[in-house]
């Protein structure tokens, strides 16, 4: 009996699963172990680049307590002409936990997947309105937590 590897758009519509589910480590667990998560617009003390599932998992462990994400809603997957990366447009919304502000933001993923397994997730959001929705610079960089130690 073979097994399926899990693509990219696989692990990305799993990832989005989680995410809603608040299963934070699962969601990790689909990386590999030395897999990275990079921030290309992290503004300071925010990290830009995580690098390994240890890494990804601590700085997700709070996130329920940061952002309740209700709805994804308005993704679009798009196939590149190597098969294991997927370029992702999506919407999440939800409440901001500590002020009770609605959330709703576009994000732009770019998701690289070897073996069923994430490898590079590049995490393209604003962190301007990240910045208004959690309350505050300081909310944001409470939300970058131990990792924008790293």
């Amino acid at each position: 009996m073979t097994t399926q590897v899990r693509t990219a758009s696989d692990l990305f519509t799993e990832s989005l699963r989680l995410l809603l589910a608040k299963d934070m480590a699962g969601y990790a667990a689909l990386w590999a172990v030395d897999g990275v998560m990079v921030f290309p617009f992290a503004t300071a003390d925010y990290p830009a680049r995580l690098e390994g599932r240890a890494a990804i998992a601590a700085y997700l462990r709070g996130y329920p307590d940061l952002l309740d994400v209700q709805e994804i809603s308005e993704q679009v997957v798009h196939r590149t002409g190597d098969p294991d990366v997927v370029v992702a447009e999506f919407e999440a919304a939800g409440v901001a936990v500590a002020t009770g502000t609605p959330y709703r933001m576009r994000y732009v993923a770019v998701l690289t997947a070897r073996n069923g397994e994430i490898t590079s997730y590049r995490d393209y959001w604003s962190p301007l309105a990240a910045t208004e929705i959690l309350g505050g610079l300081d909310e944001l960089k409470a939300f970058a937590g131990e990792a924008s130690k790293a």
